[in-house]
């Protein structure tokens, strides 16, 4: 069953002149979901595909764990291997697709393929966002391509609008719905009432949610996509470990009915907004849950749907709306990348579009991720008080603690699990974090309060 792919690939690469004449020769470690469906719409599209790209694209080998189960998704025409650095250093390969996953041995396959001259197509966005760093540092190196379109929102080419579309633009912000096992959760427990852990057990059984979940309902996932969506958009390194990172775990059914009242939905965003006061410049970079106008566009982005918003000084607002998951749609973004990687041939390493949209002797080193207590959003707290009276005294302690009030309510009884007490509920205008930390933990101590105060961010996101 194990062919050798050294005897059974074509020859060796030829010059460049003769590049054009062949396929491009694609090797690929891992052929699960994302592997398997990449070999299909390869097969199914292959005509259009190669009149695209300009010259066919052949998988010629792929190495997986399961040589049986390998063999019944890409049949006897390709090389098969159970040894991933054959794969990333084999002489016949021109590009590696990666779609194994994980940080640790991938970083390793990855490296080898770059030092070796092949370019590299993954959608491994953990993978990148901790180590993509160096992983660009050394494709540049050595004069190769990471494309990685796949790694955020798969269906939608916002990597590609960031780097390409939207290149005359100074982005101001990028915002989005970008984990679609989460907006799952949050939609099922909008839409038929149901608590957190009934909403992520109907997310397992229909397999939007992993059997651990914890990359998706922590927030990890969205964190390493905002990161490089991040990077893209105001020209600096990939920031990950200082992203500011919140899930949906301690959500409450409670709030996701009070922020309806309010004329919103909550939703888990990931936001990459840039600021300046003063000499001060930095990049907000954050994933949280938070409350959107019920107006919204983002507020009607529902299921395992994914959406991203990006804001520039001259392109004003885009929405860039498709699936975040799933087989073929991943394989969607990585054939488009070997359609890129396709057309490269001839083209001078510093004519190419840049890893990060900028190149490196563009990227600011020195933007830096402003710190949690600098983030400027407006606010919801919900106050559970003794006495439905103590409204007043609610609004009127936050404004003596230097928190703008816009406005004071009761959470109707029909939002209230039974036997709860009032709540009042509060919207501010936009203030530092820092202030409401403040006031929340002086409100804590107040004579009228009930229990522990909530509070999440609001999110309006205008044009």
């Amino acid at each position: 069953m194990y062919r050798d792919p050294v005897q059974s690939l074509e020859a060796p690469l030829l010059p460049s002149s003769a590049t054009a004449m062949r396929p491009l020769r694609v090797g690929m470690i891992g052929i699960g979901t994302v592997g398997a469906g990449t070999f299909h719409v390869l097969a199914r599209n292959q005509a259009l595909i190669a009149a695209r790209a300009g010259r066919g694209i052949k998988l010629v080998v792929v190495c997986a764990r399961s040589l049986a189960r390998a063999m019944n998704v890409v049949g006897k025409d390709v090389a098969l291997t159970n040894d991933p650095m054959q794969v990333a250093t084999h002489p016949d390969v021109d590009v590696l697709v990666e779609a194994a996953g994980g940080t640790g041995p991938a970083r390793d396959w990855v490296l080898a393929a770059i030092r070796a001259g092949k370019h590299v197509v993954t959608a491994n966005k953990a993978l990148l966002a901790e180590h993509g760093n160096e992983i660009f540092a050394a494709a540049r190196q050595h004069g190769v391509a990471v494309a990685y379109e796949g790694a955020v929102a798969v269906s939608i080419p916002i990597v590609k609008a960031l780097r390409e579309g939207l290149t005359a633009n100074r982005i101001e912000w990028v915002a989005g719905i970008i984990n679609g096992t989460t907006n799952f959760i949050l939609s099922k427990m909008r839409d038929e009432g149901l608590g957190f852990a009934e909403a992520l057990a109907q997310a397992q059984a229909l397999g939007y949610a992993e059997a651990d979940p914890t990359f998706d309902i922590e927030g990890i996932d969205a964190a390493h996509k905002i990161s490089l969506l991040s990077a893209n958009a105001f020209g600096m390194p990939v920031r990950f470990a200082d992203a500011q990172v919140e899930g949906i775990t301690a959500l409450q059914g409670l709030d996701v009915a009070c922020a309806e009242q309010l004329g919103f939905r909550i939703k888990l965003l990931g936001v990459a907004k840039r600021r300046k006061e003063g000499d001060t410049e930095g990049v907000e970079l954050r994933v949280q849950p938070a409350l959107v106008p019920a107006t919204h566009l983002l507020a009607h982005v529902n299921g395992s749907m994914n959406a991203v918003m990006v804001k520039g000084d001259a392109s004003g607002v885009t929405m860039y709306y498709g699936a975040g998951a799933g087989s073929e749609q991943t394989a969607s973004a990585v054939i488009a990348d070997l359609v890129d990687v396709a057309r490269l041939d001839g083209t001078h390493a510093g004519q190419r579009v840049p890893h990060l949209g900028f190149h490196p002797q563009a990227l600011d080193e020195q933007l830096a991720v402003l710190p949690r207590a600098a983030v400027h959003t407006r606010h919801y707290l919900r106050v559970p008080v003794h006495s439905a009276q103590q409204i007043e005294a609610v609004g009127a302690w936050l404004a003596a603690q230097h928190v703008p009030v816009l406005q004071v309510a009761l959470a109707h009884d029909k939002a209230l699990p039974p036997g709860s007490g009032p709540q009042v509920l509060v919207l501010t205008d936009a203030v530092a974090q820092a202030t409401v930390d403040l006031a929340v933990h002086a409100l804590a101590a107040h004579p009228a309060v009930a229990g522990p105060v909530v509070t999440l961010r609001v999110e309006t996101l205008e044009g």
